[in-house]
């Protein structure tokens, strides 16, 4: 009998239709099209406008989108996972009530967070599901509402992040296919350098904490840029030697879109050619969780069954990893 691997068997995803272009950010705080787009490369992101809707309204538009592509019955999903940093509700888990709306009656559901790396921590997370044998499809969502956290008062952090979701289903593969290595790091000095500070157990919300804006994201950029750098250039490169990989055998990288500069460094590390990395940063900015499945539902049509992907990403607290994938299907 084979050995069963996880393969990437469909895509999907969904963006809100609302676009803040650099420009509009200039009415906003004090900054211009030219400081963002040379430090970041990020052009415009999508926001979440609609009043009452979250993250979960994004990652079932995502989900949809798959479901509708793939052709699949939701009630044969056994499983979703649901990669996120800005859930509903602190308490009741957003993966619940998105595998309960889109009929996915027969699965289980919850929430992975592990800031900018979630999507990456699901993948393995779902790969190792997989891999056990007990479960034959699992829907795989990464899905931020960023704009929720995000001070855009701020120019520090309003330039860099964006609304999106993204989603993949994982299914049991014995031709080799699919999720074959990961390499996979954290380290908790970034608990200063990224984060919210108030709202959780160790400072609740209070007027005061509200009136201060200590419910936003606050970040030492350089700090964590620099982190940023080594840490993905680092995990890209020990995946390859780990795996006998050169630079000839890798078709994509598939880099979490943070800043350009970080993905072009990673590239570098790795001697990749420029037309192998996938970059979409310039239209969403950083949408956090979803920016490693959007990449793949954007470029899936340059995907052929076979081709190696690395995946890389890099997130608050810190978390950080690469994974090797080989992918499972010519997109018809």
């Amino acid at each position: 009998m084979n050995k069963i691997t996880a393969a990437i068997t469909a895509v999907g995803s969904y963006v809100p239709d609302f676009v803040m272009s650099n420009k509009v950010l200039e009415t906003l705080v004090d900054t211009n099209d030219e400081w963002i787009t040379s430090r970041t490369g990020i052009k415009e992101r999508r926001i979440l406008k609609e009043e009452g809707q979250g993250t979960s309204y994004l990652a079932i538009k995502a989900a949809q989108n798959l479901i509708e592509k793939a052709k699949i019955d939701p009630s044969e999903i056994d499983m979703v996972i649901m990669a996120t940093t800005t859930p509903d509700q602190p308490v009741a888990a957003t993966g619940v009530y998105v595998a309960t709306q889109l009929g996915a009656v027969n699965a289980f559901a919850y929430d992975l967070q592990a800031a900018c790396s979630s999507f990456l921590y699901g993948m393995s997370t779902a790969a190792a599901h997989i891999q056990s044998g007990r479960y034959k499809k699992i829907l795989l969502i990464g899905a931020d509402k960023m704009s929720s956290i995000i001070d855009y008062t701020d120019r520090s952090t309003c330039i860099i992040f964006g609304d999106g979701a993204g989603a993949v289903l994982f299914e049991p593969n014995e031709d080799g296919l699919g999720l074959q290595d990961e390499y996979l790091r954290s380290d908790g000095i970034g608990r200063d350098f990224l984060r919210i500070e108030a709202g959780g157990s160790i400072m609740p919300p209070t007027e005061e904490t509200v009136r201060n804006r200590k419910h936003f994201v606050q970040q030492e950029g350089k700090t964590v840029f620099k982190y940023a750098v080594s840490g993905m250039a680092d995990v890209s490169e020990k995946i390859m030697q780990r795996n006998n990989l050169t630079k000839e055998d890798i078709n994509w990288l598939v880099a979490h879109q943070a800043n350009r500069r970080i993905i072009d460094a990673t590239a570098n590390r790795i001697g990749l050619e420029e037309e192998k990395v996938l970059v979409n940063i310039h239209r969403y900015g950083n949408t956090t969780s979803a920016t490693l499945p959007l990449l793949l539902a954007d470029f899936e049509n340059q995907f052929k069954k076979g081709d190696n992907l690395i995946f890389a990403a890099f997130g608050g607290g810190f978390t950080w990893g690469a994974i090797y994938l080989k992918w499972a299907y010519n997109k018809e």
